[in-house]
């Protein structure tokens, strides 16, 4: 197989040295030429078959591949091509994969925390989650308000009136207000992107949510925790792993999981006065036993390893093409010496983790008391004047977001500027430059007020499928919003970043 590259989607047409890589297809005339990647497969069909042991393989890159691969056509195969020998388990891809050699031993997430649930579909986001709680309660009595016909409700709020073959609009409504107002319990907590928690209104009976998920909400509790992952991360590097206390939205394309550490516990249960249960396999309950240890040491270790750069690239193709699979010291029964110890500084070191992934979670030094000083200088408010900030500075007006087709938010380009360090921030950063990237972004509300030095690692860092820090202002923007934001908002948007910059560097350094 000569893997010819060139894809637009996958490599962004760039070669891993940084040369251009354009399609083979490519010409003068047609300097585009196809936009996904091609490549070229020489098979043999014998009539006695007997099943191959390896595949060869080779990439070509640049603008001269297509000749490199014509004066190549007289070469001895061994000279060119690497064998790879396909894996059926992940679906036989016949390209070189990485995995670790233990990867099909490991557990899967599904065999240590059985249950998990889909995200939250509102399908009528625009009605039914906001930033603002009050905001969200006024529109709900516009809904539930008898003196307010279906036609008036659709000229102000569109996206709840519009029926579809699964939502008949005013059906639903009818039936909701015959009921009565809102509920007070309906207004919850909600996940609604990493970083990002909002108000809901829930309402699980009457398809006011597309997708209420009524199984899923009993189980969201003070106290649980939940992990979101995916069955294979089709796109991109592995980004899941987002920490959630609340019922969430699906993050990124597609349908998200989201792994709890307990269960509410069922009518038999709360009869004997237990009001939750560990979500545990019976090899995982068994393998914790041995230990000593119990389900959030487990959840926490899982939690330290989905964000261990160390353990994406090893097993980067393992990741795309299934459920990531745990490393377990002695599974399945923690008879290995020292696991227990093993186990035991990873969930903690998932706890630290953990803190920095929940934003309602306050950590010294990177949110709270005296910043650490290789955090302080990043993500700084600043105006370009140099001038104190005033309330009418806080619109964020630099075309972050714009509204797309039926009504959903599309990220904008948005303003910010690629820089070089400051003598100042390459001394607060030291040795950590070489993990938050050469070089670092000032990104702007508006034509006068900007965050100042945010490194490339964090301003591009991703978590359940979105570039975290660019979704999160793609809402902000005042059109979208429909209001400024607040100065605890800007001040929240640096904590973010030092958060993440946190995150980046344990994940980074070995810590993790």
């Amino acid at each position: 197989i000569d893997c010819l590259n060139g894809d637009k989607y996958r490599t962004g047409k760039v070669a891993p040295d940084g040369r251009p890589d354009p399609s083979v297809f490519s010409t003068p005339g047609n300097p585009v030429g196809i936009q996904v990647g091609t490549a070229v497969a020489t098979l043999i069909r014998r009539a006695a078959h007997e099943p191959a042991e390896s595949v060869g393989f080779r990439h070509l890159w640049g603008p001269e591949k297509r000749e490199e691969l014509l004066a190549s056509r007289e070469a001895e195969p061994d000279a060119l091509y690497a064998s790879v020998k396909p894996e059926p388990k992940l679906g036989l891809p016949f390209v070189p994969t990485r995995i670790s050699e233990g990867w099909f031993e490991w557990p899967a997430l599904p065999d240590l925390f059985p249950a998990s649930f889909p995200g939250v579909k509102t399908s009528r986001d625009a009605f039914l989650v906001d930033i603002d709680l009050d905001r969200l309660k006024a529109r709900l009595r516009d809904y539930f308000d008898p003196r307010v016909s279906h036609e008036e409700m659709g000229r102000r709020y569109p996206s709840v009136m519009k029926a579809t073959a699964r939502y008949d609009a005013g059906a639903v409504r009818d039936a909701l207000r015959a009921r009565g107002g809102p509920r007070e319990d309906g207004f919850v907590r909600f996940a609604y992107r990493p970083f990002d928690e909002r108000w809901l209104y829930w309402e699980g009976d009457t398809g006011l949510l597309d997708r209420a998920r009524s199984d899923y909400r009993p189980h969201v509790f003070e106290g649980n925790l939940w992990i979101e992952a995916r069955e294979r991360e089709s796109k991109g590097a592995y980004s899941r792993g987002a920490l959630v206390r609340y019922l969430a939205d699906n993050f990124g394309n597609g349908l998200s999981s989201f792994f709890p550490a307990w269960l509410r516990a069922s009518a038999e249960e709360l009869h004997r006065r237990a009001e939750r249960r560990p979500n545990l396999s019976v090899a995982a309950q068994r393998y914790l036993e041995c230990l000593g240890l119990e389900v959030e040491d487990l959840f926490h270790h899982v939690l330290a390893t989905l964000h261990d750069s160390s353990y994406r690239t090893a097993n980067s193709d393992g990741l795309r093409m299934g459920w990531p699979r745990i490393p377990l010291p002695g599974w399945p029964n923690g008879v290995s010496e020292g696991a227990t110890a093993v186990l035991a500084e990873s969930a903690a070191r998932g706890r630290e983790l953990a803190r920095l992934l929940d934003p309602s979670a306050p950590v010294p030094g990177v949110t709270s008391g005296a910043i650490r000083a290789d955090l302080v200088s990043i993500a700084v408010p600043a105006t370009l004047d140099g001038q104190g900030m005033r309330d009418s500075d806080f619109a964020v007006t630099a075309g972050w977001g714009h509204f797309g087709q039926g009504g959903v938010v599309m990220p904008g380009k948005g303003h910010s500027v690629e820089r070089d360090y400051t003598p100042t921030e390459r001394g607060d950063l030291g040795n950590q430059l070489s993990s938050l990237g050469d070089v670092t972004f000032d990104v702007y509300l508006n034509d006068r007020v900007y965050w100042r030095n945010i490194p490339a690692a964090i301003w591009g860092y991703k978590l359940g499928g979105y570039q975290v820090l660019k979704k999160w202002m793609s809402y902000r923007e005042e059109g979208i919003m429909g209001r400024s934001m607040k100065l605890e908002e800007i001040q929240y948007f640096t904590e973010i970043c030092r958060r993440i910059a946190a995150v980046v560097l344990l994940a980074n350094e070995g810590e993790l």
